[in-house]
């Protein structure tokens, strides 16, 4: 979802700044966009890399998350806007009898609410994301059991999927899932991330219209 449906960045920021602010960090506006890195990981790994940065014994992922979510679920998940191009893809894809899964490390519970605001959800034939409490957060476990929903479990029928992402969790997610992956260029990753690691996205497009061109 983040970064590849939508462009989330102004509402998960603007909530870890208020989960930082808990544990006595003030990060001005002037550095919010440094922080682009939060973007992507699930959420445990990403508050204990600024756990680390910032020295914070006294904090907890778990209480860090509860923090995040004191902002983000009445506000933060709707500082979201739809990428250009995003819902005529989705309109195609689902013309053309593709089956359609949002596979997303943000709880279950929010990405549907998200889908249902942009009103969207009606072109997904599945959801799935992590549980409240962290649970099915690493991209692989997502993949992995949506793909176990429609019986793709062998590698020739695992040949049918591809998980679409913008961050290298997806395209890792994507390889230990054993399936091919696209990277989106118009995300919060960059070319380099997608294709210059151990594992690297099969294809990578720049906009909705370049995913057309490989799906379609």
């Amino acid at each position: 979802m983040d970064g590849t449906i939508t462009d989330s960045k102004p509402g998960i920021l603007n909530s870890m700044r208020h989960a930082m602010r808990g544990f006595g960090v003030e990060i001005p506006d002037s550095e919010l966009e440094s922080y682009s890195f939060f973007l992507g990981p699930p959420l445990r790994d990403s508050f204990r890399a600024l756990k680390i940065k910032f020295k914070l014994d006294n904090m907890s992922e778990k209480a860090a998350v509860a923090k995040y979510r004191e902002y983000y679920v009445p506000t933060g998940m709707f500082e979201n806007s739809l990428y250009p191009g995003i819902e005529e893809l989705l309109k195609s894809l689902k013309n053309s009898g593709k089956i359609i899964i949002l596979a997303t490390s943000k709880a279950e519970k929010y990405a549907k609410m998200i889908l249902e605001r942009f009103k969207i959800s009606n072109y997904f034939d599945l959801t799935v994301g992590s549980e409240l409490d962290g649970r099915r957060s690493d991209k692989s476990e997502v993949i992995l059991y949506a793909l176990n929903q429609y019986g793709l479990v062998s590698p020739e029928k695992k040949q049918q999927a591809v998980m679409i992402g913008d961050r290298n969790h997806d395209i890792i997610g994507a390889a230990a899932a054993g399936i091919t992956s696209v990277g989106v260029l118009y995300g919060y990753g960059s070319l380099e991330e997608l294709t210059a690691g151990e594992y690297k996205a099969g294809y990578t497009a720049k906009d909705a219209a370049g995913l057309a061109g490989i799906l379609l």
